[in-house]
C-alpha cells in the first residue's frame, strides 16, 4: 500500500512538471492492464503502428497518459527516438477543431459574426455562382454547409489570392470545381477542407494579422501551449520535437502496402529534410490566402497540450486561472447545427454520400458530434460509435492524413475524454474495416481500450 501511495504521488508530480493538471491516476493494476492492451495494438503484425500517444480524462482529471513507440524510426545514421511528453504531432483534421477556437474568440470579440455575409469582411462579394442570391456565412463554413468543395483544391501558393480562386474569371478559378452546382449554401452537409482555408483568410481579414500569429495570440500563448501552424514561428519548438509520420507504402503514387516492409516517411521527416517556411512569406499580406498555414490540417501540438485544450473546454473556457473563451462561447460552439437525415437528405446522397460512409451523423460549430450510432448491414458496419457496447457520446474531431490517425473527443456533461495520436499505419486501413463503426478496426480497438481501461466505472 505504501508503494502504491508513493507511485500515485510521483505520477501527480510528473504531471505537474510536464505542465498538466495534477492527475488522479488509475489503480496500478488497471493502468498496467491498459498499457499491455495498447502495446499489443501497437505491435499487432496485421496493423503495426510506429508510435502511439494517448490521454484519458475522467471527471475532468487526467487519469492516464502513455506513449508507445517512436517519433523517429531508426535509420542507418541515427537510433530510434521515442515519443515523449514534448513530442509534437501534425494532427491533421484535429487542426480544424483548434482553428475553430480562434474563430469563435473573434466572434466573441465582435470582430466576426456567425451569420453575416463573409464578403463584407473579405472585401469582395463572395457567392456560389450557381446560387448568386445566397450569401456565405461563417456558420456555413464551420458546419460544412457552405456549398464549397475540395475538387478545386484547398491549399494554394502564397502569391495566389483566394479572390482569384473563388470568383468566376479569377486566374485560378478554372472550371469552378470548388463550388457545388447542386446544393445551395446552407442546405447540404459535405465535409470540405477548403472551408477552413476560407475561415483562416476571414480571420486574417478581420484582424489584419497573419493566421499563425493570430492563433498564438488568441489561444496558444494565453494557455501556455507549445503549439503552432508554422514551426519556425513559435517556441520553444525544436525540429527534434516533431514526430515523423509513416506508412508502410511509398509516399507518392504507389498503392501497394507491405506490413512486413520498411516504414516510409510521409511528412515531417525533419531528421532528413529541415522544415521550410511558406514561400514568399515576408511579402505575404494578411487576408489574402490563409490556406498557406494549413488551418485544415497542419497544426503541430502534443497530446499533453491537446489535453489542456480539452480541460479548458470542460471547465467553461477557463484554463490555469485565465478565461480563454467565455462560457457562452463554449456552449454555442457545441450546440447542434446539423443532423443526418435518416432518409438521406441534408447531406447524404443515397443515404451515405456526405456522411462519409456513415461516419458523420451530427455537427456543431467546427466539431463532430458523436451520437453513438452503430449500423451493421450484411456484415458491414458503419456509424460513429466509439465503444463496442455503446454508451459514450461526445464532441470533438477525428484526424487522418499522411498515415497519422488521431481522435480528440469528450463528453461535456460527464467531463470524460479520450485523445490518441498514431504516427502512422502499417497496412491499408480500408482492408481492415471496423466491427461496429465506420472506423478501421485498429481505431476501434484503441478507443474501446481507452474507454474500458481508463474511463468506464468498475
Amino acid at each position: 500500500m505504501r508503494h502504491n501511495k508513493i507511485a500515485m504521488m510521483l505520477a501527480a508530480a510528473l504531471a505537474i512538471a510536464a505542465g498538466g493538471a495534477p492527475a488522479s491516476p488509475l489503480p496500478e493494476a488497471r493502468a498496467a492492464a491498459l498499457t499491455r492492451q495498447l502495446q499489443a495494438i501497437v505491435n499487432d503484425p496485421a496493423m503495426p503502428l510506429p508510435g502511439l500517444s494517448v490521454v484519458a480524462i475522467r471527471h475532468g482529471e487526467v487519469v492516464y497518459r502513455r506513449h508507445f513507440g517512436a517519433k523517429r524510426i531508426a535509420t542507418a545514421g541515427a537510433p530510434a527516438q521515442p515519443i515523449d511528453d514534448e513530442t509534437l504531432f501534425k494532427v491533421a483534421s484535429v487542426s480544424k477543431f483548434v482553428t475553430t477556437l480562434g474563430a469563435m474568440k473573434l466572434v466573441e470579440q465582435g470582430k466576426l459574426s456567425l451569420d453575416a455575409d463573409i464578403g463584407d469582411v473579405l472585401g469582395y462579394r463572395l457567392r456560389n455562382p450557381h446560387f448568386p442570391d445566397r450569401p456565405i456565412t461563417l456558420r456555413m463554413l464551420l458546419t460544412h454547409t457552405s456549398s464549397l468543395r475540395d475538387a478545386g483544391g484547398f491549399k494554394f501558393e502564397p502569391e495566389v489570392g483566394l479572390k482569384e480562386v473563388l470568383l468566376p474569371g479569377g486566374s485560378h478559378y478554372g472550371k469552378g470545381a470548388m463550388w457545388s452546382a447542386d446544393h445551395a449554401p446552407g442546405a447540404w452537409f459535405e465535409y470540405v477542407n477548403f472551408n477552413w482555408g476560407v475561415i483562416a483568410t476571414l480571420m486574417e481579414a478581420a484582424t489584419g494579422e497573419r493566421f499563425d500569429r493570430l492563433m498564438r495570440r488568441l489561444v496558444f500563448d494565453p494557455m501556455g501551449l507549445k503549439a503552432g501552424f508554422y514551426l519556425e514561428d513559435f517556441g520553444p519548438a525544436r525540429e527534434q520535437d516533431v514526430a515523423t509520420l509513416y506508412r508502410k507504402r511509398e509516399r507518392d503514387g504507389a498503392e501497394a502496402w507491405d506490413p512486413q516492409g520498411p516504414w516510409v516517411a510521409q511528412t515531417d521527416d525533419f531528421g532528413v529534410v529541415a522544415p521550410t517556411a511558406p514561400g514568399r512569406l515576408p511579402e505575404y499580406e494578411a487576408g489574402a490566402n490563409g490556406t498557406i498555414f494549413g488551418p485544415q490540417g497542419s497544426l503541430r501540438i502534443s497530446t499533453a497540450d491537446l489535453a489542456q485544450i480539452m480541460l479548458m473546454l470542460m471547465n467553461g473556457g477557463r484554463s490555469k486561472g485565465k478565461q480563454i473563451l467565455a462560457p457562452q462561447t463554449v456552449k454555442n460552439m457545441f450546440a447542434r447545427q446539423w443532423t443526418l437525415h435518416p432518409a438521406g437528405a441534408n447531406g447524404s446522397a443515397n443515404g451515405d454520400g456526405g456522411s462519409y460512409r456513415g461516419l458523420y451523423h451530427a455537427w456543431g460549430l467546427g466539431n463532430q458530434q458523436f451520437t453513438d450510432t452503430s449500423i451493421v448491414r450484411d456484415g458491414h458496419a458503419s456509424g460513429d460509435r466509439l465503444v463496442e457496447s455503446g454508451g459514450f457520446k461526445g464532441v470533438g474531431h477525428l484526424g487522418w492524413s499522411w498515415g497519422l490517425n488521431a481522435l480528440f473527443v469528450f463528453d461535456p456533461e460527464k467531463r470524460d475524454g479520450m485523445i490518441y495520436v498514431s504516427t502512422g499505419v502499417g497496412a491499408d486501413p480500408d482492408k481492415q474495416p471496423g466491427r461496429f463503426s465506420s472506423e478501421a478496426r485498429f481505431q476501434e480497438r484503441i478507443t474501446d481500450a481507452l474507454y474500458r481501461g481508463a474511463i468506464a466505472p468498475r
